[in-house]
C-alpha cells in the first residue's frame, strides 16, 4: 500500500501551492479584464448597429432629396419642351392663315381645338392668351369664354396679369402661383413655364402641380422606410437586442414587436421614472450618451426587472429617431461564457498538473525513501543491506554508489585490522625511509647540538667531505671542517646558535664549487636552543648560467644598439646615396666627375651592406619570400658546404619528392648551412652529415610530433639535417633555440645559429624539431607548408615602359619624417614621372588619406612620429584607395612584419636605395595589387 512519505509530502504541497497561487494569480490578473475587455465589444457592438442603421437611413433621405430635386428638374425641362413644341405647331398654322389674319381673330383653328382637350400627368395642361389677360386655349371652357364671371375670385385675374406682365418685361421663365386644379378642389401651388410672343401678342404657358411631385417623393419615403424596415429586421444586438425608429410624434415606424409596429409609443412609461420611454429616449438623442432603464422580456411580459441600455441618434431629413436597445445581461452573456470556459480549462490544467505533479513526486521521492530505509539498516550495522535500486538516471547513480559505498565500507572494516598490523611495520619501517630520502636529496644535510658536536649527517653531506657517516657521527665540528672554513663561518655559527636563521653563500678554496648554506637554530617550547639544523646546496651549476645569462644580456643589447644604429645609419645613408646618384644623374657629361662619385657611391653602398649585417646579426631583417624548388636549392648548398667540411666528414643528399615552398632562398641556404656547420661541429673525429627532402601530409592537427608547437594539418615538405656526432645533452635540448646559448667555447661559437635558423623558420610559418640521442647523434628537422599555387606567368613589359605608364597621371603620397630623405624620395619619384605630395608624420598622413578622393601610390616609412606606424598607414590607405600601390621602407624590417600575413601585398625597399631599387619597387607593388 502506498504511503506518503515526509519528503513526498513537503514536495506535494509546495507543488501545490504553487500551482494555486498560480492559478490565482493568472485568474485574478486576466479574467476580470477579459470580462470587461468582451463586455465592451459587446456595447460596442450595439453602438456599431446603430451607427450602420443611422448610415443606411441617412443616405436614404439624401437619396430622397437628390429624386425630388432631380424630379422637379426633369419636369421643367419637360414643361419647357411643351411650349416650345406649341410654339413650332402654331408657326405651322400661322404660315397657312391669310397675310392679314391674326391668332385673336381665328380661335377657331384646329391648332387650338388640340390644346383645348390636350392634358398630361395629373392636370397637366397647356394654356394661351394674350397680353390683356384673356385665354385664347384653355382644358376649362369657363376661361376660355372670357365673361366677366370666367374668374371666381378677383386675386385668380390678379395672378395671371402679374405673370404676363412679368414675361413680357422680364422674359420667359418659371413662375410660382396658386391656381385650382382642373378638378373641383382648393388651388394648389403650381409651377409654369411662360413665354411670351411678341410677334402674335400671345402668351404660352405649360405647368405641373408641386403636390404631384411630393407624391412621388412620399412613395419613395414609404418605400424607404419599408427596405429600412427590411434591413433592421436583420439586425441583432448580442442574443435579444434590436434596432428601431419613432418619430417626434412617438409613432414606431420600424419595431421588430409586431404587437407594438406603427403604433404610437407614447403610452410605454418607464417603470421606475414614470416618464414616457420615448421622451426619455429622445433626451439623450445624439448626447454619445445611453439610457438605463428597466424592462420586461418577450419570455417574462409584464415584469420590469431587467437592465436594459439604449443609444439613440436622430435623423434630422425624415425627422426619425434611430434607437438600439439591448439588455445588459446578454452583454454580459459572452463575457462570463468566456470567463466559465478559462476557468474550467484552468481547472482541468490544475488538476492535469496535480496528477502529473503526484507521479514524478512519487517517481523521485519512492527510491530516495528506498535508499533512506537502506541507509537506516545500515546504520544500525546490517552492513548487507542493499538499495536494490536500478535506474539509469541520477537517482539509480545515487542508489549504485551508495551500495558500492556500503560494500567498500564492508570490506573495508574486514581488512582493516589487517591495515593496523601493516600500518605498524610501516612506522618501523619509516625512519629507515626517512634516512633513505634525506640520503637522495641533492643537498648537504647535517643537525649538530648546541655543543656543535655532529648527531645526523646525510649521504650527501658524508660524501661532500669524503667521509663516511660513521667518521662524522658524534664528533665536533672542528675536526671535520677545514680550519680555513671555520674560521670562515665561525660568526655565523655563532649568530645561529643565539636563536637567528643565517643564509649564506660559500665558495671553497680548495675546489670549483659554490654552496648556498642556512642555518637554522633548534629552538624548544622553553625557547632554549638545542642545536641548528645545517642545509647546503651547490649552486655551482646556477652561478653558471647567471653568468651566461647576464652575458646573454649583454649580446642582447649590444643587438639592439647595432640595429638602431644601422636604422639611423641607413636614413643617413639614404641622403648620402640620393645625392650622390642624382649628382651623377645630372653631371653625367661632366668630364673626370664619374673618378670622383663612383667611389663614393660603392662605399655608400659597402655601407649599406654592413648595416645589412647588422640587422640580421640583431633579428631584425626581413624576408624576401618567392617560390622555390628544393630539389634545386639543396645541389647548390651542398656545392657551397663541400669546402667547408674537412675530409673525415661525408655529407650526403637525397630529394624524394618535388618541393616547391615559398621562402627567402638566401635565408634557406643559410639554414641549412648554419645547421651543416653545428653538426661538422658535433663530429671533430669524422662522421656523416644526411640532408634529405621529403613530402609530409597531415590529416589532423599534430600536437605530439616533437615540433616547437602543434602542427595544423595540410600538406609539408620535411627538410632534415643528421649527424652522428655526440648528440645534445638534457639542458641544451632546453635550451637550443635561446640566442646566445652554444655548448661550443666562446671562441669557436656565438650562439646565434641555431636560433637564427628558429626565427627564420617561423618567419616562413614553418616548424621545428630537434631528435638526439647522446653519443649517437642528432637531426634537426624543419617543417615547411607546400605551395599549392601555380606560378604566375612572368611580365615581359619592359620596366621602364611599364612605370611611365602607370606614372603618367598618378598621385603618390610620400611619408617620411627626416625631411633631407623625404627631399631625396621626392625628387627621384618626380624624375619618375609621379606627381608628389608629401606628409612628415602619420597624422598629416592620415589626414591627406581620408580627405583626398583619389591616390594611386603610397611610399612610406615604417618607423614614423605620431600615432601610426608605416603598417597601420598602409592598412588604412588599403581600406580608404583599394586600389593604391604601397611600398614600405625603413632602415630595418620590424619583427612583427613575420607575424603579418598580408605582408606580401606590400612591398619593402630597404634603405638606402637609388631611383631604379624604387622603380623596381613601384612595379612590384603594382602588380601585386
Amino acid at each position: 500500500m502506498f504511503t506518503m512519505s515526509k519528503l513526498f509530502r513537503r514536495f506535494f504541497f509546495i507543488v501545490l501551492m504553487i500551482i494555486t497561487m498560480m492559478f490565482s494569480a493568472i485568474y485574478l490578473y486576466s479574467v476580470p479584464l477579459i470580462q470587461e475587455q468582451v463586455f465592451e465589444i459587446e456595447r460596442n457592438s450595439a453602438r456599431l448597429a446603430l451607427d450602420n442603421a443611422f448610415q443606411l437611413a441617412n443616405k436614404m433621405h439624401v437619396n430622397l432629396e437628390n429624386y425630388r430635386e432631380q424630379a422637379l428638374n426633369a419636369h421643367k425641362q419637360r414643361l419647357k419642351a411643351l411650349v416650345q413644341l406649341t410654339e413650332a405647331n402654331l408657326r405651322q398654322a400661322y404660315k397657312a392663315l391669310p397675310q392679314s389674319g391674326s391668332f385673336k381673330n381665328n380661335r377657331n383653328l384646329d391648332a387650338f381645338k388640340v390644346l383645348n382637350h390636350f392634358s398630361y400627368d395629373n392636370d397637366g395642361y397647356i394654356w394661351i392668351a394674350d397680353s390683356q389677360g384673356e385665354f385664347i386655349t384653355h382644358p376649362l371652357p369657363k376661361f376660355r369664354d372670357n365673361t366677366p364671371s370666367t374668374f371666381d375670385t378677383a386675386a385668380e385675374k390678379d395672378i395671371l396679369m402679374s405673370k404676363i406682365r412679368s414675361v413680357i418685361y422680364e422674359g420667359e421663365g418659371f413662375y410660382h402661383y396658386k391656381w385650382q386644379r382642373l378638378k373641383d378642389g382648393p388651388a394648389a401651388e403650381k409651377l409654369t413655364y411662360i413665354k411670351y410672343f411678341p410677334e402674335w401678342d400671345l402668351v404660352i404657358g405649360s405647368g405641373l402641380y408641386l403636390d404631384d411631385i411630393e407624391t412621388e417623393v412620399e412613395q419613395r419615403k414609404q418605400n424607404a422606410i419599408t427596405e429600412v424596415r427590411e434591413a433592421l429586421s436583420q439586425v441583432r444586438v448580442a442574443k435579444t437586442g434590436y434596432l428601431f425608429i419613432f418619430n417626434k410624434e412617438g409613432l414606431l415606424l420600424t419595431h421588430p414587436n409586431s404587437n407594438i409596429d406603427q403604433t404610437n409609443a407614447l403610452s410605454l412609461r418607464n417603470p421606475i421614472t414614470g416618464q414616457p420611454i420615448v421622451s426619455e429616449l429622445i433626451s439623450v438623442a445624439d448626447t454619445g450618451q445611453e439610457l438605463r432603464y428597466k424592462w420586461d422580456k418577450p419570455d417574462d411580459p409584464g415584469n420590469y426587472i431587467y437592465d436594459k441600455i439604449s443609444l439613440v441618434r436622430t435623423l434630422d431629413g425624415f425627422g426619425w429617431y434611430i434607437c438600439s436597445s439591448v439588455y445588459v445581461d446578454e452583454l454580459k452573456h459572452s463575457s462570463q461564457l468566456l470567463s466559465q470556459r478559462i476557468l474550467t480549462i484552468a481547472l482541468i490544467s490544475t488538476l492535469l498538473a496535480i496528477c502529473l505533479a503526484v507521479f514524478f513526486i512519487s517517481r523521485i521521492t519512492h527510491p530516495i525513501k528506498q535508499l533512506a530505509d537502506t541507509a537506516e539498516r545500515v546504520r544500525d550495522g546490517d552492513l548487507s543491506a542493499k538499495s536494490g535500486i536500478i535506474r539509469d538516471d541520477e537517482i539509480g547513480l545515487l542508489a549504485q554508489t551508495f551500495d558500492r559505498m556500503v560494500t567498500r565500507l564492508k570490506s573495508n572494516i574486514q581488512t582493516l585490522d589487517s591495515k593496523v598490523k601493516s600500518r605498524t611495520l610501516e612506522l618501523a619501517q619509516l625512519e629507515e625511509r626517512q634516512r633513505l630520502i634525506l640520503d637522495a636529496l641533492p643537498a648537504q644535510i647535517a643537525y649538530l647540538d648546541a655543543d656543535l658536536n655532529y648527531l645526523f649527517v646525510n649521504q650527501g653531506y658524508a660524501d661532500f667531505f669524503n667521509k663516511s657517516k660513521e667518521e662524522i657521527i658524534n664528533h665536533p665540528i672542528g675536526s671535520i671542517l677545514a680550519s680555513g672554513m671555520m674560521a670562515d663561518i665561525q660568526d655565523k655559527v655563532r649568530r645561529c646558535l643565539t636563536g637567528e636563521k643565517i643564509v649564506f653563500e660559500y665558495q671553497f678554496k680548495d675546489r670549483p664549487v659554490i654552496t648556498k648554506r642556512m642555518l637554522i637554530p633548534d629552538i624548544d617550547n622553553n625557547h632554549n636552543i638545542c642545536g641548528l639544523v645545517n642545509l647546503s646546496l651547490d649552486i655551482t651549476a646556477e652561478k653558471d648560467a647567471e653568468r651566461k645569462l647576464m652575458e646573454a644580456q649583454r649580446m642582447s643589447a649590444t643587438g639592439q644598439l647595432a640595429g638602431g644604429l644601422a636604422h639611423d645609419f641607413n636614413n643617413l645613408l639614404s641622403v648620402i646615396l640620393g645625392n650622390l646618384l642624382a649628382a651623377t644623374d645630372h653631371y653625367k657629361d661632366a668630364t673626370g666627375l664619374d673618378r670622383y662619385l663612383a667611389p663614393a657611391i660603392r662605399a655608400s653602398r659597402r655601407g649599406a651592406d654592413i648595416t645589412g649585417r647588422l640587422l640580421s646579426f640583431a633579428r631584425r631583417q626581413a624576408l624576401t619570400s618567392r617560390r622555390v624548388d628544393l630539389a634545386i636549392l639543396l645541389p647548390d648548398t651542398i656545392e657551397l658546404l663541400q669546402g667547408s667540411l674537412p675530409e673525415n666528414i661525408k655529407i650526403i643528399s637525397t630529394v624524394s619528392t618535388p618541393a616547391i615552398v615559398t621562402v627567402d632562398p638566401n635565408q634557406l641556404e643559410n639554414a641549412i648551412i648554419n645547421l651543416a656547420l653545428n653538426a661538422r661541429d658535433a663530429m671533430p673525429e669524422g662522421g656523416e652529415i644526411g640532408v634529405s627532402i621529403s613530402a609530409c601530409k597531415l590529416a589532423t592537427d599534430s600536437a605530439e610530433s616533437g615540433y616547437d608547437e602543434t602542427v595544423p594539418a595540410g600538406e609539408y615538405v620535411r627538410l632534415q639535417v643528421s649527424d652522428s656526432g655526440h648528440g645534445f645533452t638534457a639542458q641544451a635540448m632546453t635550451q637550443a633555440y635561446e640566442p646566445f646559448y652554444t655548448t661550443k667555447s666562446y671562441s669557436n661559437g656565438s650562439g646565434l645559429g641555431l636560433s637564427m635558423v628558429y626565427g627564420f623558420i617561423k618567419q616562413s610559418r614553418g616548424f621545428i624539431s630537434i631528435a638526439s640521442t647522446p653519443g649517437k647523434g642528432s637531426a634537426v628537422t624543419l617543417l615547411l607548408p607546400v605551395n599549392t599555387q601555380a606560378e604566375q606567368p612572368g611580365d615581359n613589359t619592359p620596366p621602364t615602359a611599364k612605370l611611365l605608364s602607370n606614372a603618367n597621371s598618378n598621385l603618390t603620397l610620400l611619408v617620411e619624417d627626416d625631411r633631407d630623405v623625404r627631399t631625396i624620395i621626392r625628387k627621384q619619384l618626380i624624375s619618375l614621372g609621379y606627381a608628389v605630395i608629401e606628409a612628415a608624420d602619420s597624422d598629416e598622413a592620415r589626414n591627406l588619406i581620408e580627405a583626398l578622393d583619389h591616390i594611386d601610390n603610397l611610399v612610406s616609412d615604417i618607423s614614423m612620429p605620431g600615432p601610426l606606424n608605416g603598417l597601420e598607414l598602409a592598412d588604412l590607405m588599403a581600406e580608404h584607395h583599394p586600389a593604391a600601390s604601397i611600398v614600405l621602407i625603413s632602415g630595418y624590417a620590424y619583427d612583427q612584419l613575420s607575424d603579418r600575413s598580408d605582408l606580401p601585398c606590400h612591398t619593402i625597399l630597404k634603405k638606402p636605395f637609388s631611383k631604379e631599387a624604387l622603380k623596381k619597387a613601384i612595379n612590384s607593388a603594382d602588380k601585386a595589387r
